[in-house]
């Protein structure tokens, strides 16, 4: 594996503080962590971990973080209400979808979001310098990224007449994707072939209609059900039918994708620390502007290139932030 740019983060495995021991000790401030999706990787932990003792909080010690995921979005809303009920100190959305659920339910409660949406456009904060409200957070915007992917897919595979674009129906901000992805597709003038899934099952029916409609290429929508249990079907079938794909998250390239781009997920994630560690000091999210990465990372798998029939431009491989051999 070629690293083009080192980034270390403490590793660590999920411990929620005990409610008994919480319960004894009422003046410890508790997060609350909602998430869309599969439970957070070890990496994603460990960087919020280090992002809270940036600020000198350690968990399990003078903090303790309350863990509600769920695959199924519609009971996202339900686990927000757990939290509020259970009187958390401030909530960390670790997604759009977990977001929207805690923004709908508390008004009063600080939340942090890691997203990878346009806030403002998706009703989260009145402006990016000056979120107002109780929400702020990390952003990368998925429509000038999904351009970017677009480019670089046509770069790699310069005959696709067709890209298919994968989204899941199931995500409250179909639409929204939607949109992005005719935008993205008008923007560089590429036609392309939206096909949905929510399940196992309409993933294998997906693919059969890409290898149908003939579209050369794949682009997978920033989704927590594509970067988690769906990733390795996914892998697995664009293998089978030799597809050239490009993910949103780099474990999915890492596990066997052949390309992502995207915003550094456990950078967001370590910023999102420091920003409630910053809340339980007393600042408050209107006065702590939206963030934005400096940097999209392009990740490459040289060996999934290969196995595809892929050369892999020279200029791409320049511009990978890592190239697994």
């Amino acid at each position: 594996m070629i690293r083009r740019e080192f980034i270390t983060l403490l590793g660590g495995a999920a411990a929620a503080w005990p409610l008994a021991a919480r319960a004894q000790q009422p003046a410890i401030p508790v997060i609350g962590w909602l998430r869309a999706g599969r439970p957070a990787p070890a990496d994603r932990l460990a960087a919020f971990r280090q992002g809270l003792n940036d600020l000198g909080y350690i968990e399990g010690r003078n903090v303790a973080v309350e863990r509600r995921d769920s695959d199924q979005y519609d009971r996202l809303p339900e686990l927000a209400s757990e939290l509020v009920r259970d009187q958390v100190t401030t909530i960390f959305a670790d997604n759009l979808a977990a977001a929207v659920a805690a923004r709908a339910a508390t008004a009063t409660i600080p939340i942090v979001f890691a997203i990878g949406g346009d806030p403002v456009r998706d009703g989260l904060v009145t402006s990016l310098s000056r979120p107002t409200g109780n929400l702020t957070g990390m952003t990368y915007f998925n429509g000038e990224v999904l351009s970017k992917r677009l480019e670089q897919m046509r770069e790699l595979v310069p005959t696709a007449a067709v890209i298919a674009v994968l989204l899941n129906p199931n995500n409250p901000n179909l639409q929204t994707r939607l949109r992005d992805a005719q935008e993205a597709a008008r923007k560089v003038g590429q036609q392309i072939l939206v096909v949905h899934a929510g399940s196992e099952s309409d993933i294998d029916m997906a693919f059969a209609t890409i290898v149908q409609q003939r579209a050369a290429a794949l682009i997978v929508s920033d989704d927590p059900f594509f970067g988690g249990t769906a990733s390795e079907q996914l892998v697995a079938l664009a293998a089978r039918y030799a597809i050239p794909t490009s993910y949103s998250y780099g474990d999915v390239v890492r596990a066997g994708g052949l390309m992502s781009y995207g915003g550094n997920i456990p950078d967001q994630i370590r910023e999102a620390g420091r920003y409630i560690g910053r809340i339980l000091k007393g600042e408050k999210p209107a006065d702590l502007p939206v963030l934005q990465p400096t940097k999209v990372e392009l990740m490459i798998n040289v060996k999934t290139a290969k196995a595809l029939g892929l050369q892999i431009p020279d200029r791409l491989l320049a511009l990978a932030d890592e190239v697994i051999e």
